[in-house]
């Protein structure tokens, strides 16, 4: 008997082991280190349960959850077993507390301090930031790792504790971690039926620091922060986004680390001024910052229009008089505005209602052409007829019911202006796709009203829509909403533009490569001629004409990626954006060839070569594996745009997570 129960405790011995686990105690207090017992068959709640017990320590451990540090992952499965996640004896545990404070660069510059759940995936970590924020629409924003510049570091180092001294806290004004920045009294009330907020914005905002737009700064400082960059240096930068379904702590961010909050998805859907006051001054401060730090480029014309739009911002902002959002009245040119940011997204029902199907408008006119691969060098007028989605043009409009002398089909092409509205140029450049590439067409017309509907037709024919579609006539207003800001000439009768008045540094509204070109009075000068234009409207209007504007650019929203395409030897530029991939010869910087979402079959990931595949329609396949970043990033970028393209207005504020899931997440 005494040999038997002697044998069961040895056995019983051999099937424990002790397990190391640090527990991580608030901050300033040092951590301790626990060995317990254990048996395979223990489940995690149990081996909390068990530490909580030998710490003896009288405090809240309810958001404490074990982290494993050789795995990279967390063991939140409270019913999984030790053998079950495979724990061993070898293994070194954290239990840690899952809400850590996080520091976020915001679009607008300013860093805020927030404490989040860092178990999350990234995606219901932003979702957790935008609530504390009172940002609706998370799924458009992310998380964007600060760009590594050697260069800067040593300036970033002397300058560490003036930078800690300008971190907002925000759980100091909201008072308690992880609830809503304001109180609870000011958090939003959503309507049930349609997940709009009840109230207007100001109603529960309050007085948020976040709804004000941030003065320019000086043109010493933007300076200091202008840096150049080459596609290749942006591919760099687009690399850093955060795997949405893994958690901050997986994707090695710890506790106080810095992250930038950015727009990720160039698709804004629902902005409406009553609701959305933060985020569409954070989403102004965005483009704000990409047209001044040239992350997006623009003409000299386009830059002073936009620095006309900073200008009249900033005199608002500090008048005195308060802004009442609630007030904020309901009028076309608002609607307009909204109405473009809104049909950004291809695939909206509202687009695919026709005016009449049995009768598709068409355009003629006398418009000039030039073809740069042709013997053609110089434009020629010939008369044109845009049917459908193409264009063909004739050498005469007598000899219109004949065969043209060329047929143009836009779908799938790339429309970029060619304006100068100032030497009065309003010219089209297309980019058609043929099989070894693109051909450029360039089409001139007389004035803006014949520009406005021949470039409207060509954006809607490239995503093989016709001019009979309800958003044509949306479009048309857009185009020639945005020559009339561009136009710098005061109207006539108009004093010249008093120098003095601006009261402000001319050259803190433009890129520092453009405020070298002029003396500051000259910049004032244009600044404000180009301000005449614009002065009317309200600050709300105002910026939502600069994102109107900023969508404008033909490069808005494309992120590019260096890849390398099978079968090739080199490396290229794809280019990502809301509607399209584009791929783009590194050495030239011009497009070979587009191809539309709308036109996607299937796409998928081969994890084991890192390649993505992506079909599309008339049997087309392309496939690729990325240079400058992992594949996930590439592949989350397609899903998330075909995700956003399943909104609807129907729809209330609640997100299928699973949807996003399936089409974002790998599959390793």
């Amino acid at each position: 008997m005494t040999t038997s129960y002697g044998s069961q405790s040895m056995a019983a011995t051999e099937h424990t082991w002790e397990l190391s686990v640090q527990v991580d105690q608030q901050e300033g207090e040092e951590t301790m280190k626990f060995k317990i017992r254990v048996k395979g068959d223990l489940h995690v709640g149990g081996l909390m349960l068990k530490l909580v017990e030998k710490i003896k320590a009288p405090q809240n451990w309810s958001d404490h959850a074990l982290w494993w540090e050789q795995k990279n992952c967390w063991l939140l499965k409270n019913h999984w077993t030790l053998d079950k996640y495979g724990v061993q004896a070898d293994a070194d545990l954290r239990f840690t507390p899952q809400h850590k404070p996080l520091c976020l660069q915001l679009p607008n510059m300013k860093t805020i301090k927030l404490t989040i759940t860092f178990s999350s995936v990234v995606f219901k970590a932003v979702e957790e930031i935008c609530k504390a924020l009172n940002i609706r629409r998370s799924e458009e924003l992310s998380l964007l790792r600060p760009p590594d510049d050697p260069k800067k570091k040593k300036k970033k180092d002397k300058g560490k504790g003036q930078a800690e001294d300008d971190i907002i806290d925000m759980d100091t004004i909201s008072g308690v971690a992880g609830n809503s920045l304001y109180s609870k009294t000011m958090t939003a009330t959503y309507d049930p039926e349609n997940g709009t907020p009840a109230s207007a914005t100001s109603l529960w905002f309050g007085d948020n620091p976040l709804t004000a737009s941030q003065p320019n700064i000086p043109a010493e400082e933007l300076a200091k922060m202008y840096l150049p960059l080459s596609m290749e240096d942006k591919a760099v930068i687009n690399a850093g986004w955060l795997d949405s379904s893994r958690s901050l702590m997986e994707q090695g961010v710890q506790e106080n680390d810095k992250l930038l909050l950015r727009f990720k998805y160039h698709c804004f859907f629902d902005l409406n001024p009553k609701y959305d006051a933060v985020r569409i001054t954070q989403l102004y401060e965005q483009a704000r910052w990409a047209i001044l730090l040239e992350e997006i480029e623009c003409t000299e014309e386009e830059m002073l229009m936009f620095a006309s739009l900073q200008y009249h911002i900033c005199k608002l902002t500090m008048s005195t008089k308060p802004v009442d959002l609630s007030d904020e009245p309901e009028i076309d040119e608002v609607e307009a505005a909204l109405s473009h940011l809104e049909t950004t997204l291809e695939g909206r029902s509202t687009d695919r209602i026709l005016e009449d199907i049995t009768d598709i408008p068409k355009l003629e006119d006398t418009l000039k052409l030039y073809r740069p691969k042709r013997l053609l060098r110089t434009f020629k007028e010939y008369w044109f007829v845009f049917r459908d989605t193409s264009i063909s043009y004739y050498k005469n409009k007598e000899s219109a019911n004949g065969e043209p002398i060329e047929q143009l089909h836009l779908r799938g092409c790339e429309v970029v202006p060619d304006v100068n509205v100032t030497e009065k140029k309003f010219g089209i450049k297309l980019l058609l796709p043929v099989a070894d590439g693109m051909n450029e067409v360039y089409i001139r017309c007389d004035h803006e009203t014949q520009y406005a509907k021949w470039k409207a037709a060509c954006i809607l024919a490239s995503k093989g829509k016709t001019m009979a579609y309800s958003s044509y006539n949306t479009e048309v207003k857009n185009i020639q909403s945005f020559l009339q800001m561009k136009s710098l000439a005061p109207p006539p009768g108009q004093a010249a533009p008093d120098v003095e008045s601006m009261e402000m540094n001319a050259e803190c509204f433009v890129s520092p490569r453009y405020a070298k070109r002029y003396k500051n009075k000259q910049l004032s000068t244009r600044i404000l001629e180009a301000h005449h234009n614009i002065s009317q409207l309200t600050l709300m209007e105002a910026k939502l004409r600069f994102i109107q504007a900023w969508q404008s650019l033909p490069e808005f929203g494309i992120k590019y990626y260096i890849v390398r395409f099978k079968g090739c030897k080199k490396d290229e530029i794809l280019g990502i954006s809301y509607n399209r991939l584009i791929r783009i010869d590194m050495s030239t910087r011009l497009p070979l060839t587009t191809w539309r979402f709308s036109n996607m079959k299937q796409w998928n990931v081969n994890w084991e070569i890192r390649q993505v595949t992506i079909e599309f329609d008339q049997n087309v396949s392309v496939a690729f594996s990325c240079q400058s970043c992992d594949c996930r990033v590439v592949h989350e970028y397609i899903g998330g745009y075909i995700f956003l393209s399943t909104r609807s207005k129907d729809q209330n504020e609640t997100l299928d997570e699973e949807l996003f899931r399936k089409l974002t997440g790998g599959q390793e």
